[in-house]
């Protein structure tokens, strides 16, 4: 394998360290973009709660805030309910774009991977392609078999390294995406899913 990629001349080197990079987004995107975290299933009946027991005061809400991307917006939510149903979604919407901008972090960093690898990879190529004329040129013709031989596999290790990285790239940059509009609907709909029923209970109340 290190044979592999030192054929593959000296465009292997950002070639790998985009790999690197990708990889470690990756990874990271995975563990911070799970469900659980985003949406904690017990958030919502603890918000509840803590209202229906008049608990929901400034210290509450910043914990709630605090606790996880779905919380920050009922947090936000909730600190609006005085002034009206139509606050509230407006507070909702505008956090909702925060946190989501959150949830999209390193996600153009790998895009750029994914946009660029194919590109170093032809670089490679192209360079590989180089040192097989200037083979021609300094011989005349076929010249040394051996140079001939490393410039046509820098070219084929060059672009296949590039399309490596770029494909898995690509595929998990437009999954991450997908996930974070998925994950910033639903919390919008728990959101307001909470805002009805607080509004719905004082309107209870005032009766």
């Amino acid at each position: 394998m290190l044979d592999i990629l030192k054929s593959g001349g000296w465009m292997m080197l950002p070639i790998i360290g985009c790999s690197i990079l990708a990889l470690a987004i990756i990874v990271e995107r995975l563990w911070t973009l799970r469900r659980r975290r985003i949406l904690p299933p017990e958030t919502l009946p603890q918000v509840w709660a803590l209202y229906r027991k008049g608990q929901l005061d400034s210290l509450q809400l910043r914990n709630l805030k605090m606790s996880s991307p779905l919380g920050a917006i009922l947090a936000s939510a909730i600190a609006s309910f005085a002034d009206g149903r139509e606050a509230m979604k407006e507070a909702v919407e505008q956090t909702g774009r925060q946190v989501a901008h959150g949830l999209e972090r390193y996600l153009n960093t790998l895009g750029t991977i994914a946009a660029i690898s194919p590109y170093l990879g032809l670089l490679g190529s192209v360079l590989g392609m180089i040192k097989v004329f200037s083979t021609f040129s300094a011989a005349g013709g076929i010249g040394n078999p051996t140079r001939l031989a490393g410039g046509i596999s820098e070219i084929l290790v060059a672009t296949a390294a590039g399309l490596a990285v770029a494909i898995p790239s690509l595929i998990f940059h437009r999954y991450f995406q997908g996930r974070v509009h998925e994950l910033t609907l639903q919390m919008e709909e728990e959101a307001v899913r909470l805002i009805d029923v607080l509004h719905s209970s004082r309107e209870e109340d005032d009766l």
